[in-house]
C-alpha cells in the first residue's frame, strides 16, 4: 500500500483517536493520518480504552471499529460524543451495508465508511468533516 503525502494538509497538525481491536489496521491508519497532515495518532483497541483516551487527549477526530470486544462502536460513540460534542466521529466498518445511518446518527456518528474503501478517502473525509 503507498501513502501519498499531500503537502497542503501536512500544516493542520491535528490529533486523531484510531479505535481498532485490529493492531495491524490501527498501524496502517496511523500511517496513513500521519502520513497527510496529522500529528499525533492515538491508538485504542476497544470503546473503553477509546472513552478514557479521549477524555485525556481531546483528538481533533475519531475513527471508531464497529465490531469489538468490551465495548462496540455503537456503545461507544454516544458517550465519546458527550465528551467531544463537535468532533467528527468516523464509524470505519466492515457492516456498514447491515448498519442502519439513523442509527449510527443518533448515536453520534458524523459518518459511516466501509472499511474496504481506501485509507485515502478515510483521510479525505477526516479532514472534509473537520472544515480543513
Amino acid at each position: 500500500m503507498e501513502i501519498q503525502i499531500d503537502p497542503q494538509k501536512r500544516r493542520f497538525g491535528k490529533t486523531i483517536l484510531v479505535v481498532d481491536d485490529n493492531a495491524a489496521i490501527r498501524r496502517q491508519l496511523a500511517t496513513a493520518f500521519l502520513s497527510n497532515g496529522f500529528k499525533t495518532c492515538a491508538e485504542a483497541e476497544n470503546g473503553q480504552e477509546a472513552i478514557a483516551l479521549a477524555e485525556q487527549i481531546k483528538p481533533d477526530v475519531i475513527v471508531l471499529d464497529l465490531s469489538m470486544p468490551v465495548m462496540n462502536g455503537m456503545e461507544a460513540a454516544p458517550r465519546l460524543r458527550k465528551i467531544l460534542p463537535d468532533t467528527p466521529i468516523i464509524l470505519f466498518t466492515l457492516y456498514s451495508d447491515t448498519l442502519s445511518t439513523k442509527d449510527a446518527s443518533r448515536a453520534g456518528v458524523s459518518f459511516v465508511l466501509p472499511k474496504d474503501v481506501p485509507f485515502r478517502t478515510l483521510v479525505d473525509k477526516a479532514h472534509e468533516w473537520m472544515g480543513n
